[in-house]
């Protein structure tokens, strides 16, 4: 994992949800200025407060963002929180280097974006860091973290589901599906985790089995897989039984309060690991 260097300003690229509050928190901690691009519609508020200087752009914004972090000596910069992919479709205003840049992406799904994006920061000079560099607590860990752990069954799920979602992964579609029965309800897309969990519980009924991964060429610097209350709350929202999250490879928000919340619904949240034999354990 790359680390970043001690004193000079941090450019911080921020989405939506805590963890650009998070990190711009940690990062100052560590005696950094933080240096904030904020999305309209997407970050909160609250970032103003928590970083140095923050400037607000539309999504697009390409040349904005460059121009701001030069003029105040960015020389690193990490991407951190999540845009609302569907925001492509009808809340995007390129400007003239955004525009571009676009125009020669072929691929338009999660990686191949965000890598263009960084790849054109650091031809101008911004090295991107892996968004954890100061969050290496945030990991998912390994272990059955509920009083209630998987049963034979739901082990079964979620060997299955794990091999759906790698594959769904490597095609860069998504990070999260939906089994039950060792069949498939729901495969994350453009949408999200929350609104696939929705969908593929509501087709479950009950006691469906969610598996989060990360892709098997994940790009550390933007894009975990992540988790937190909300996905809890709306696992249970569907009668739903099991939360199964590649440990050490994901992010988990809030953990005190997103264990609680799976005890009262009565879920088990466990992080597992693949060794090399593509065997799972916890």
């Amino acid at each position: 994992m790359t680390e970043a260097h001690d004193t000079a300003p941090i450019g911080l690229i921020a989405g939506g949800g805590q963890f650009p509050l998070l990190f711009a928190e940690a990062a100052r901690a560590q005696g950094r200025k933080v240096v904030a691009i904020a999305h309209v519609n997407e970050t909160a508020t609250e970032l103003e407060e928590l970083a140095d200087v923050t400037v607000w752009v539309k999504l697009g914004q390409l040349g904005k963002i460059i121009s701001f972090f030069q003029r105040e000596k960015v020389r690193e910069a990490v991407f951190a929180g999540t845009i609302t992919k569907t925001r492509i479709f009808h809340d995007i205003l390129p400007d003239f280097k955004g525009l571009t840049l676009w125009g020669k992406i072929d691929r338009r799904q999660d990686d191949a974006i965000l890598r263009a994006v960084a790849a054109t920061l650091e031809e101008e000079g911004i090295r991107v860091l892996a968004s954890t560099c100061y969050l290496d607590h945030l990991f998912f860990p390994q272990g059955v973290l509920t009083r209630r752990k998987p049963s034979a069954d739901q082990m079964d799920d979620i060997r299955f589901g794990w091999t759906i979602a790698r594959e769904v992964g490597r095609l860069d579609i998504g990070q999260c599906v939906v089994v039950r029965g060792r069949s498939v309800l729901a495969v994350e897309a453009i949408e999200g985790t929350d609104a696939t969990i929705r969908r593929g519980g509501t087709l479950a009924g009950s006691g469906a089995v969610v598996v989060k991964l990360k892709k098997p060429n994940q790009d550390f610097r933007f894009d975990l897989p992540a988790t937190g209350v909300t996905t809890i709350e709306t696992l249970a929202a569907v009668k739903g039984a099991v939360l199964a999250v590649e440990a050490g490879q994901s992010l988990m928000f809030d953990r005190e309060a997103m264990v609680t919340a799976a005890d009262r619904a009565g879920l088990v949240v466990v992080g597992l690991s693949e060794n090399g034999q593509g065997e799972l354990t916890y």
